[in-house]
């Protein structure tokens, strides 16, 4: 079924995403689909490997995967260090725990064919492919046995898991006896793996709040986590992978001060674009370009540049076709960042990303975290209560707001519709598998809902709803494979609300 217009008779927000046709994996070929990434940066030096440092030893970290298979491959970058990275020795195993690895896992990385290579600076290398029974949400043990190693650090300091330095070539131990621990990454890239469509993954443009700050350490509970754990226990989207692209106090624009790592327009082909096997991006990053507005000019500069760079992105992931869904910046009032021209500045992105009709869709992370009393403040405790980053319960606030919907492989998504003001009334989220439509709608408030389908003619086919329902999500389904091919009429009531859409089987 495709969907050849949209009109609406009365001002409603519809978000509408209908994938009509079945797909098979078997009638796909094989590719490489990431399943673990981060956004690398130079380290600062407040971040960099503790005594004895890198050069001749050996580092143990631990990450952990989305998706599953059983061939990998692992990127390991040198792109910020200005001096060459040898990587003696890298091997792979189960981790069990802190620094043990299960050794019956255990598999040597090569590098075309060698177990040792020389990153230069400003480079990046990928080992060759290897058989290894990943399976989903795995934690992962990439030992690595450094050779001569940069003084300048490429890597991610805000890991949120830990990793363990010994002395010497220690890369097939069990264990480590005599260790010293860091909190952050350094070296690894990316982790994809071999396999069918329709595994796909979505890659995630942001800063600390994706970064999981304030998340626990080792707990792997960032809310790209909790939405990846969503994405597998749902059959329709067990094969999309999530990359955590966040980076902390990460800007967008080049003009942003206290900008860390680079900033979220230079990195976005290397980081977004590039992945392997992505199909979906969520832009959510811009609190720290708007955190550093003082004035009404700033207010304006900042809000239209951010704009533009939004478009820009969404301009380079469509070329790829790509969709690419805009999630709205949370409230932060509580934190130095908040004044009345940051606020105001904040207001006109977020009313841009609802309405301005670039992105696919739109995850709105700002309505469902603010307060229902002051839309200036979170709902909910904030990380040592800056107003800004999320507690573990926000965290999982967030990741379940996500329409699982948004990441179906076949799905068609319409723009959203606001009233003048902008607000939001609902939304309606459509999928069709197997002979079975199933269509999710959320509404804000208690409303009458009729939901129908209609001939061409205006014949009523079925009534989907015809009730009063509570606020919130909720499913209703009917069988469509019986449905002669042609064209029907899709029609919303919520109360003086509707809309409606012509669709075709």
């Amino acid at each position: 079924m495709t969907m050849k217009t949209f009109h609406r008779s009365f001002p409603v927000l519809v978000a509408l995403c209908m994938a009509l046709s079945s797909w098979s994996i078997s009638a796909q070929t094989k590719k490489w689909v990431g399943t673990w990434s981060t956004g690398v940066q130079l380290v600062e030096s407040s971040n960099t490997p503790p005594s004895p440092g890198l050069t001749n030893n050996t580092l143990r970290q631990v990450v952990c995967v989305s998706i599953g298979g059983d061939t990998l491959r692992v990127k390991f970058s040198n792109d910020f260090s200005t001096s060459a990275c040898t990587i003696n020795s890298a091997t792979l195993a189960v981790s069990t725990g802190k620094s043990t690895i299960n050794t019956s896992t255990l598999k040597q990385l090569t590098f075309n064919g060698s177990t040792s290579i020389t990153m230069n600076a400003d480079s990046a290398v990928i080992s060759d492919p290897i058989a290894f029974n990943l399976t989903p949400r795995m934690k992962l043990a990439i030992t690595i046995y450094f050779g001569q190693t940069s003084s300048t650090v490429t890597g991610h300091p805000g890991s949120r898991t830990t990793s363990y330095l010994v002395t010497g070539k220690q890369d097939t131990a069990a264990a480590f006896s005599v260790i010293d621990t860091v909190s952050h990454w350094y070296a690894l890239s990316t982790i994809d793996v071999w396999t069918s469509s329709p595994a796909a993954s979505v890659a995630i443009l942001g800063n600390s709040i994706t970064d999981g700050r304030g998340s626990i350490t080792d707990s792997q509970d960032r809310w790209p986590d909790l939405l990846s754990k969503r994405l597998l226990a749902n059959s329709a989207t067990a094969q999309v992978g999530v990359l955590n692209m966040g980076i902390g106090g990460n800007c967008v624009l080049s003009f942003s001060s206290g900008d860390l790592g680079p900033y979220g327009v230079s990195r976005y082909q290397r980081d977004i674009l590039n992945q392997n096997g992505a199909s979906w991006v969520i832009i959510f990053e811009g609190v720290n370009d708007i955190g550093v507005v003082t004035t009404a000019a700033e207010a304006t500069l900042v809000a239209d540049s951010l704009i533009n760079a939004y478009k820009q992105m969404i301009a380079g992931a469509h070329a790829q076709n790509m969709k690419v869904y805009g999630a709205t910046i949370m409230p932060f009032n509580g934190n130095s960042y908040y004044n009345q021209y940051s606020e105001s500045c904040r207001s006109t992105v977020n009313q841009w990303i609802r309405t301005g009709g670039f992105y696919d869709s739109i995850i709105d992370f700002d309505k469902i975290t603010r307060s229902a009393t002051d839309s200036t403040k979170l709902k909910f405790a904030s990380f040592q209560n800056d107003g800004l980053h999320p507690s573990e319960s926000g965290y999982q606030l967030m990741a379940d707001s996500v329409h699982l919907d948004l990441f179906t492989p076949t799905a068609v998504t319409v723009k959203d519709v606001t009233d003048k003001k902008g607000n939001v009334w609902g939304n309606i989220h459509a999928n069709h598998a197997n002979g079975i439509t199933r269509v999710t709608f959320e509404i804000p408030r208690e409303a009458f809902v009729s939901l129908k389908v209609h001939s061409i003619l205006g014949k009523e086919i079925i009534e989907l709803a015809g009730k009063r329902f509570s606020p919130g999500r909720h499913t209703v389904e009917f069988k469509s494979g019986n449905i002669a091919k042609g064209m029907y009429l899709f029609s919303l009531k919520a109360d003086k609300l509707s809309a409606s859409g012509v669709m075709i089987y």
